[in-house]
């Protein structure tokens, strides 16, 4: 038992070293300055530590056709937020209804909305980007929270239906007795019980809307209004790649959600256990 226990921790650590070394790569190339960045040396610590790195992916360098991530890191905070919230707050709402109060056809809208989820992004480019365009919205990060906002309908609606169909239904129904409405019952007794299902959802969608790079670079072709994901990779400079640059934009890039992994990452896993995703 001892041995095959051993062994397992091999593998597992084996495996773990093996995924991580990207990061190794990632860290090490950042702190590096443009000449020890060469193949030879890729596995090598950095011989002198700099930031220089990170302050030239962060501000920029018009010199040298370098621009900086500063900007379009605001970008993504002012796309983030309000689209998280927004998704959120729709996924509850239906998910509060296709559980709570049932109506004619709401088995069908149910995998109708679930239908969004496998739609691939790339056969709804051109449609979406003439509807933005008819709205006056093409562009713009206003665009791009909507185009957000409605993408995560599907998903926030599966995990918090999932989630509601865990609340008894004999609160409800003590609700409508005495005198809550629709409304009524969603503030008080929907509403204070679905901070698990919240932190599922918003903690998906704010690691989801983050990282995402076609809507960003197809609804936002203005490098001023881009999120931090398209600059990223417009972070080369106009004659050569300086990839110690590169990877420290990698990295302020990836920091944000990584630390609402690490400090919230707890949340997740609780919503997770409370019935967010049962069904699924």
């Amino acid at each position: 038992m001892k041995i095959s226990r051993i062994l397992l921790y091999i593998i597992l650590i084996f495996f773990a070293v093996f995924y991580l070394m990207p990061v190794y790569i990632l860290l090490t190339t950042s702190f590096k300055s443009f000449a020890e960045v060469t193949l030879r040396e890729m596995w090598n610590f950095p011989k002198n530590f700099s930031f220089e790195s990170f302050i030239q992916a962060w501000k920029g360098n018009p010199s040298r056709g370098l621009r900086g991530l500063s900007q379009n890191f605001m970008n993504s905070i002012y796309l983030v937020i309000p689209a998280t919230i927004i998704s959120a707050f729709l996924g509850s709402l239906n998910g509060y209804v296709l559980t709570k109060w049932k109506f004619k056809g709401a088995d069908i809208i149910f995998p109708l909305l679930l239908f969004g989820m496998f739609i691939p992004y790339q056969s709804i480019l051109i449609p979406l980007v003439q509807v933005l365009q008819k709205t006056k919205l093409y562009g713009s990060i206003p665009g791009l929270i909507f185009v957000h906002s409605v993408y995560g309908i599907p998903i926030t609606t599966l995990i918090f239906r999932n989630y509601y169909a865990t609340i008894p239904t004999e609160l409800i129904e003590a609700a409508k007795i005495d005198g809550a409405g629709f409304a009524g019952i969603y503030r008080r007794v929907i509403f204070p019980v679905s901070m698990p299902g919240f932190a599922v959802v918003m903690i998906w969608q704010f690691t989801s809307i983050w990282n995402d790079f076609l809507f960003g670079l197809v609804v936002a072709p203005n490098p001023s209004v881009q999120p931090i994901t398209v600059a990223l990779n417009n972070l080369a400079g106009s004659y050569f790649v300086e990839w110690n640059i590169q990877m420290a934009g990698a990295l302020l890039t990836a920091l944000p959600p990584l630390l609402v992994y690490i400090f919230l990452g707890r949340f997740f896993m609780r919503g997770l256990l409370a019935g967010s995703l049962s069904g699924v």
